[in-house]
């Protein structure tokens, strides 16, 4: 073995241990959060599993968009929260934060309409399942884009404005949110419907894998590099009673890889984020750091 090989060996094993004690989210300390958290302004959905107890495929499906869905919703409440407050030093993370919440939400939305809701509408042999679900798509997918297009056309991330933000997530917050909980509903309903699978049946077992499938898919084929740490920074462990707190269901070495590994990456992103790298709800960044006042 060449001294120049173990030389670039020795290099990037310092570059590899460099970066993940700078921006690796397991290396931050964080505390619990005080009064303001991100369960608000935009209410979490309760798992159709948590409130009824059934464990048909349907309601299985609804529990793990549920969980997506909340994701998201601390995402939204972590922006809307911390948008007025954040530093002029810590403006470009905060927007970089905020395009991975907007990335992480239109990917989600087509990737539904694309693939999730065409596969279980030929499983019911009924196309109108959807038709409630796409018309609420079409109520905040344009709030959305919007508020993507003001964080894009920033010519400096120092411009982005706390009350611009918040406005523009307040334009569409109420048809978002009306959508988080709704389509939960909706895939829950879908265990009565006339051709439903009869549980234990092969029908049912293809059922269950495209839920299954499409939830692994969907949030790596977001970005593996952003959504997925944005993802699993916003999935809060104590929720439902500690219900939910290892999944999505992965191995623990790599879900850790996935969290403080992979997310390193962009990890002065992650100051931002709700939860901690065990799942633990924390302080919002602008709440345990408050912007220091000048005289």
């Amino acid at each position: 073995m060449s001294s120049t090989f173990v030389t670039g060996l020795l290099a990037l094993g310092s570059l590899f241990a460099s970066s993940f004690i700078n921006y690796s989210p397991y290396m931050v300390k964080t505390i619990a959060p005080g009064n303001q958290w991100a369960n608000t302004p935009l209410q979490l959905v309760h798992t159709p599993a948590y409130e009824t107890n059934q464990t048909d495929l349907f309601t299985n499906g609804a529990t793990h968009m549920a969980l997506v869905h909340n994701a998201m919703i601390r995402g939204f409440n972590s922006i809307h929260h911390q948008a007025p407050l954040v530093e002029e030093k810590h403006k470009a993370d905060f927007v970089s934060y905020s395009k991975v919440w907007a990335k992480f939400v239109m990917s989600h939305h087509h990737d539904e309409e694309d693939n999730l809701f065409v596969a279980v509408s030929e499983i019911l042999d009924d196309k109108t399942i959807w038709a409630d679900t796409q018309k609420e798509h079409e109520s905040f997918v344009d709030g959305v884009r919007v508020f993507q297009a003001y964080l894009n056309n920033l010519k400096d991330a120092k411009d982005v404005s706390g009350s611009r933000v918040v406005a523009l997530l307040d334009k569409f917050s109420k048809d978002f949110e009306n959508h988080m909980h709704s389509e939960v509903k909706t895939i829950a309903a879908l265990a009565k419907h006339r051709n439903a699978p009869k549980e234990g049946s092969a029908e049912a077992e293809v059922a269950t894998q495209t839920f299954k499938t499409w939830g692994k898919k969907t949030i790596t084929k977001a970005g593996m590099a952003d959504v997925l740490p944005f993802f699993l920074l916003n999935l809060d462990a104590t929720y439902e009673d500690g219900r939910w707190a290892s999944w999505p269901p992965m191995p623990k070495p790599i879900r850790w890889a996935m969290t403080n590994i992979v997310g390193a990456y962009y990890g002065n992103y992650w100051k931002f984020s709700s939860c901690n790298a065990e799942g633990q709800p924390k302080e919002l960044f602008v709440y345990e750091f408050p912007a220091t006042k000048t005289e």
